[in-house]
């Protein structure tokens, strides 16, 4: 059993609710959800002497009033929250959340769904992609420290989806080399964007510089824009230390502000932290600075368009504690944000499956590397929070609740 010393000052949002009658009634109504969602699915949970489940991968709840009260008083954080305090563990962790996220339509009964908007809490005013908040919601998570990216990001220091070789029936390998991957992912983008000798490319969220690097010995004269300090301070680095300053420019900018024309935009998993209010304007924009018959190629983090709907204006653990703010777009809803501009969707691909390739074998490194992590300042309840978000990533993923893509977005020539 894990016990973990927490900081109320460091972690005040897990603080226990405080004792009274509705918190008991709370507690106990989730217990009830709980147990009758366990009952319809392929896990085990150990609980109080009992097994609750179908069979599966183990789950073991070692303080159940704590659990429940967390469950109750936040039902849209509660259950991530009581895995940072070391409230439950499961043996698989990647394995049970895939599970549940394989059944998330169903875990909750239909006649209780339609109170959602009553009960879930709503994103905070300041973290819905206003262009004065951006910047203060996008170092929440990137400016953490970039030594901790590179304990469990590989040599190109790339923080998407990789895309590994296939097996013969089109799944990814698995144990698959991961920065060959990433190089592959990368390529693969600026293939699609149309990327070579003198295109003039924008990059919409820098990263650590791989992308612009890999561009810049195609030819291309690069500029690429953060919102990161930390990510533009370690790019620049990098980018003097391959010798391609004169080629790639590293802004820290807003993606509305940016001027000028671009033969070339490319994107990757930038549009998540948008947030929903804002595709439009992102796209405009995209619209707005390239050239007539250019291409953007967008690496995009999806959902499926209703559970897009559902639950966009929702406050969920990961805004919460990992990226404030994020919202999962559908492909539906891309498309339909381009209404008013000059870009067409012209080509998709769907990569998610090499999306939980690549969170596991992150999460595999995090977890080598938890000494180097608690080395840098970083306390167990982070490191189990990090963890868990590997891991709920990876089950999103594996499920097919989320999926990845690559689209291609054409404008019409002569607008």
């Amino acid at each position: 059993m894990t016990t973990l010393s927490l900081s109320a000052s460091h972690w005040p949002t897990l603080d226990l609710p405080s004792p009274s009658r509705a918190t008991d009634v709370r507690a106990a109504l989730a217990r009830r959800l709980f147990d009758s969602a366990v009952e319809r699915l392929d896990v085990s949970v150990r609980i109080e002497g009992r097994t609750l489940g179908a069979g599966g991968p183990l789950m073991t709840i070692h303080r159940p009033d704590e659990f429940f009260q967390r469950l109750g008083a936040r039902p849209s954080t509660g259950f991530g929250e009581s895995y940072m305090t070391g409230a439950w563990d499961a043996d698989d962790l990647g394995a049970f959340l895939t599970v549940l996220a394989s059944g998330i339509r169903t875990l909750v009964p239909r006649s209780l769904q339609v109170m959602r908007g009553a009960v879930m809490p709503r994103p905070p005013r300041d973290e819905r992609g206003d262009k004065a908040d951006t910047q203060r919601v996008v170092g929440h998570h990137y400016d953490l420290s970039n030594d901790l990216f590179e304990t469990f990001l590989d040599p190109t220091m790339t923080y998407s989806s990789a895309l590994f070789e296939e097996t013969s029936d089109g799944t990814p390998v698995v144990g698959g080399d991961l920065e060959q991957a990433q190089e592959r992912k990368l390529d693969r983008l600026l293939d699609l964007a149309g990327v070579g000798e003198g295109t003039r490319l924008l990059e919409i969220g820098s990263g650590w510089g791989s992308l612009a690097m890999r561009a810049a010995r195609r030819g291309a004269r690069v500029r690429t824009i953060t919102l990161s300090v930390a990510q533009q301070q370690l790019a620049r680095e990098r980018i003097a230390a391959a010798g391609l300053q004169d080629r790639i420019d590293v802004d820290l900018c807003d993606y509305r502000d940016v001027k000028g024309r671009y033969d070339a935009v490319v994107s990757i998993e930038m549009i998540e932290a948008v947030g929903w209010r804002h595709w439009g304007t992102y796209l405009a924009t995209i619209d707005r600075v390239l050239a007539p018959g250019g291409r953007a190629a967008i690496q995009a983090i999806t959902m499926p368009h209703d559970r897009m709907r559902v639950t966009r204006n929702t406050q969920t653990w990961v805004t919460t504690y990992i990226f404030p703010g994020g919202s999962l777009p559908s492909v539906r809803a891309l498309e339909e944000a381009t209404a008013g501009t000059s870009l067409r969707l012209t080509s998709t691909e769907a990569i998610g499956a090499h999306y939980a390739e690549t969170l596991r074998q992150w999460d595999e490194s995090f977890l080598a590397g938890a000494d180097e992590v608690r080395a840098l300042g970083f306390d167990d309840t982070f490191c189990r929070m990090w963890h868990f978000y590997l891991q709920y990533s990876r089950a999103g993923f594996s499920s097919g609740y989320l999926d990845d893509h690559h689209l291609v977005f054409t404008k019409e020539s002569g607008r």
